[in-house]
């Protein structure tokens, strides 16, 4: 990818934040009757993990997702609005979820919902959020659930369907370790099932031991010595950061070395080699999970070279710098980046069904290394991934960018152009 400098990654941000006010240029006139839509500023909420097990790295998104918004918004906004993200804690608790998005359209009375967290917490909030046709836009989980447009048409995923992401590693995992035996350690419930759906799919008998966690029980040691008894020679984690830490000190006192693979959800290398330090009293760091296999759908964020992560970097610098710049922090901007240009795309007379229309639409752009899958009936983000190894406690993308679909459909290389925030602000495919 052609090295770009600092500066012209300001300039390339200025022409990004250019693009997406563009439209709404002269707007101040223009009305709505939505709710959380006034003639210059939109209302957004989010319910997010700040506490609870979920918050190691999972609390930065939502900050920065504001960052982002602040930036835009110093800039005069998206169709002359500036948008105003509040996000409540739920602390990964689907009881409290439930509060707290009811409070967030009831009471404040946002427009519309961006990145609810979480796959057990958002499953308790979606049939209400559609039912009141409030648009829930790009949920922060791949769960199978959110990808169909038919039975939640205002809710949209935003990173790869769970099974999609399964089919990719379990593909690798066929070509690179034939013949060996695979254990799969999940978390129970439609994230952990729709990674090993997809597992199950490439791998078939393969697959020797599956052993589901519960999130609110911490003693893993169970599951991994069940995995370790079967022989399986590679292990696949589909788990939160805080769970991959605990599986990898569990598997470090039972001396167990297998080839890992995590899904991208649970390997952000800062965020876990922050969890095995604190769960080991400083004893462990990111060399229990050096040369794990994962995949990416996004450049990596040590990657300085791309102008995506130049100018992710420059906002954070400017609006979140207290956070550490790693996976999370680049998530929220990048799904913020999403959110903006949809809300571009809906016009300066906003409704709610004109974001969800936008969004169907699809034809976003942005730092992914693969397209978006959107339409009216399927609503599950990206489509792919590229594998990638854990190096130095670094993410490097080492595969060339796949696609698939959660069915039994091929895996494809992707022929996406890379997208890049320059020139012309937001680059069409």
């Amino acid at each position: 990818m052609k090295k770009r400098s600092r500066a012209a990654a300001g300039v390339a941000g200025c022409l990004v934040a250019a693009a997406l006010v563009a439209s709404g240029c002269g707007s101040s006139g223009s009305s709505s009757s939505a709710p959380g839509v006034t003639k210059t500023t939109v209302l957004v909420g989010s319910h997010q993990p700040l506490t609870g097990p979920a918050a190691p790295g999972y609390s930065e998104i939502a900050p920065a997702a504001k960052a982002f918004f602040q930036y835009l918004n110093a800039q005069g906004g998206v169709n002359g609005r500036k948008i105003n993200l509040i996000y409540k804690d739920d602390a990964y608790n689907p009881t409290k979820t439930v509060t707290v998005v009811k409070q967030l359209v009831l009471q404040n009375k946002v427009f519309a919902i961006w990145g609810g967290l979480g796959t057990p917490t958002h499953t308790k909030v979606v049939d209400y959020l559609n039912s009141s046709k409030v648009p829930d836009l790009f949920v922060s989980s791949g769960c199978p659930c959110w990808d169909d447009g038919t039975k939640h048409p205002y809710t949209f995923g935003w990173q790869p369907n769970y099974t999609i992401e399964g089919k990719i590693l379990g593909q690798y995992i066929k070509q690179k370790f034939p013949g060996k035996k695979v254990g799969v350690f999940y978390q129970d419930d439609d994230f952990g099932q729709g990674g090993l759906a997809g597992l199950k799919q490439q791998l078939g008998p393969q697959i020797v031991s599956a052993q589901p966690y519960q999130p609110t029980v911490t003693n893993v040691a169970p599951q991994i010595t069940a995995i370790q008894k079967s022989g399986a020679q590679v292990l696949v984690d589909f788990s939160i950061p805080a769970f991959t830490a605990l599986e990898r000190l569990t598997s470090f006192k039972l001396g167990y070395k297998p080839q890992l693979v995590v899904s991208n959800v649970g390997i952000d290398p800062t965020t876990v080699g922050g969890l095995l330090k604190a769960f080991s009293k400083g004893k462990a760091n990111t060399a229990l999970i050096e040369g794990a296999i994962t995949d990416a759908y996004l450049p990596s964020p040590t990657d300085s070279s791309n102008g995506w992560i130049q100018l992710f970097k420059k906002i954070h610098d400017q609006y979140d710098a207290k956070a550490p710049f790693d996976g999370n922090v680049e998530y929220g901007m990048a799904s913020a980046y999403t959110f903006a240009q949809a809300l571009k795309n809906a016009g300066k007379n906003l409704t709610r069904q004109d974001l969800v229309d936008a969004v169907n639409k699809g034809g976003f752009t942005g730092p992914g290394l693969v397209p978006f899958r959107y339409s009216k009936t399927v609503h599950g983000g990206y489509g792919g991934g590229a594998i990638a190894v854990i190096k130095n406690g670094q993410i490097v993308v080492t595969g060339k960018p796949m696609v698939t679909d959660p069915s039994t459909g091929p895996i494809t290389a992707s022929t996406m152009k890379p997208a890049q925030p320059g020139d012309n602000g937001i680059v069409k495919p």
